[in-house]
């Protein structure tokens, strides 16, 4: 099983361009923003430390669950309580992904294991995938579909781009770069024949 961590700014199209390869070869693919909904959810250790750092007005009435919404407004503003949140999810979503890497070598099932993320590189991922990608586009398309997928602004757009690595540090971390300006048929064009050779 080959293992592939995927990669770059916000925008770039990397959960589109997954979610087409996850119908295509024999693989799965580890989005790390699904894992940290996962490791939130009661019973699991991240839980348990943010309720106790929040409180229990970030649970939902009906079931108990960290409501995002809730959870999202008690940060609001806050730097150092974000920071804290960050120092509690990241090393646990690594943790999580490190066992699922050890589960998936076990079963010997899969050909490819993708790991999805845009901190990859700033986490040492580099150490633990085969090989690592960098999917990107050109900056006014990315701002483009920001806008039409999620409604950012455009202060929005600048602060999370100015939060991320440099185009020049995503490339200098990564073994294989993929330009996804153009369509996705031309993009899973060139990871097809990557994947060939």
């Amino acid at each position: 099983m080959k293992i592939i961590g995927v990669t770059g700014g916000v925008g770039a199209g990397k959960s589109e361009v997954l979610r087409h390869l996850e119908q295509k070869y024999n693989c799965r693919v580890i989005f790390s923003d699904d894992v940290a909904n996962i490791i939130k959810k009661k019973g699991m250790e991240a839980y348990d430390k943010l309720v106790e750092l929040l409180g229990t007005d970030i649970l939902n009435e009906e079931d108990g669950e960290i409501d995002r919404k809730k959870m999202a407004n008690a940060v609001f503003g806050k730097p150092d309580v974000l920071k804290k949140i960050n120092d509690i999810l990241h090393p646990l979503t690594n943790d999580y992904i490190y066992e699922q890497i050890e589960k998936e070598k076990n079963e010997k099932k899969l050909q490819i294991l993708f790991i999805e993320a845009a901190l990859l590189i700033e986490t040492g991922y580099n150490k633990i995938v085969d090989e690592m990608w960098y999917i990107f586009a050109d900056e006014e398309i990315r701002r483009k579909r920001l806008k039409a997928s999620r409604g950012y602004s455009d202060a929005k757009i600048d602060k999370i781009i100015s939060s991320q690595l440099s185009e020049s540090e995503f490339r200098a971390g990564s073994d294989f770069m993929i330009d996804n300006s153009g369509s996705l048929e031309d993009t899973l064009q060139i990871i097809d024949n990557h994947l060939k050779k």
